[in-house]
């Protein structure tokens, strides 16, 4: 029996093998693009900042102290970890990332030659988001690891901080990819993805976490705050930048809030952009 389906159809690609070939064709676009500029310039900043603490104490600066207590490098490191990746640099690398990857289509006109080719319409999307992904990790995480060798040595060991270090990548890996699918998911949705992206991070995540009760399940990171494997010390003041985050969820509640964000946000993303109307204006 002959196949219905017109000759088009017949040797369209699949979903996986479309979105792979998205993948390749947006990778090296994303790599060379004035976003990796920025993004450079974010995760470099703790880098500086890391390599400025290690220069003192190589010159013989007093020890940060705390009742008494010398604060060792894995400690600074944790806190670093928390304040400038955790709760800054992920989430904005996200969301200049995420929101654009459709976004940058319709801006500059190409989403029309994009949709016209005899792919499905959500791999362009899916496969975007797995090049953002590979460059966000490309390049924040051999700045964590940089950061650890020159913090963590100071009143420290590099080899018991070591399966900690492990821990932080994951977690940072964890969190470029549901923030990703997260905006993602905004970028495809609505006109002014960008505004809404940073009124998220900034607004939302933000007041949600400081506040009582339940709400704060509905934020991305309170559920990465389960898996940061650093704590502060008790009865410090450093202790108090955790105070705020004190009700932090077990390790499985943790995963499973993530991979449920992560994994509805982006079937809603491909879902909406396959059934969106994109207008170019002109």
């Amino acid at each position: 029996m002959a196949d219905p389906r017109p000759p088009a159809a017949r040797t369209a690609p699949g979903f996986l093998r479309s979105s792979l070939r998205v993948f390749e064709l947006s990778l090296s676009e994303m790599l060379w693009s004035r976003r990796t500029v920025f993004m450079a310039l974010v995760v470099g900043l703790p880098v500086v900042l890391a390599a400025v603490i290690r220069l003192l104490f190589e010159l013989g600066a007093p020890s940060f102290r705390v009742n008494n207590a010398v604060v060792g490098g894995p400690v600074i490191f944790g806190l670093m970890i928390w304040m400038f990746f955790v709760r800054f640099s992920i989430p904005v690398l996200a969301v200049f990332y995420g929101t654009s990857l459709i976004a940058d289509e319709v801006d500059d006109k190409t989403i029309t030659y994009l949709f016209t080719r005899p792919i499905p319409r959500g791999s362009v999307l899916f496969g975007k988001y797995l090049a953002y992904l590979a460059c966000t990790v490309f390049v924040v995480l051999p700045s964590v690891i940089v950061v650890w060798l020159l913090i963590v040595p100071i009143n420290g060991s590099l080899a018991l901080g070591f399966i900690d270090l492990l821990k932080d990548l994951v977690v940072l890996a964890a969190g470029l990819a549901v923030y990703g699918a997260v905006f993602a998911l905004v970028g495809a949705a609505l006109k002014r993805p960008l505004l809404v992206g940073l009124f998220i991070i900034f607004g939302w995540e933000t007041i949600v976490m400081a506040l009582p009760g339940n709400l704060k399940r509905a934020s991305v990171a309170y559920y990465l705050q389960g898996l940061v494997p650093h704590a502060m010390p008790s009865d410090s003041p450093l202790s108090l930048i955790q105070a705020v985050f004190q009700e932090a969820p077990s390790l499985i509640t943790s995963v499973l809030g993530l991979v449920v964000i992560a994994t509805l946000c982006l079937w809603l993303a491909v879902r909406a952009v396959t059934r969106r109307e994109y207008v170019l204006e002109q």
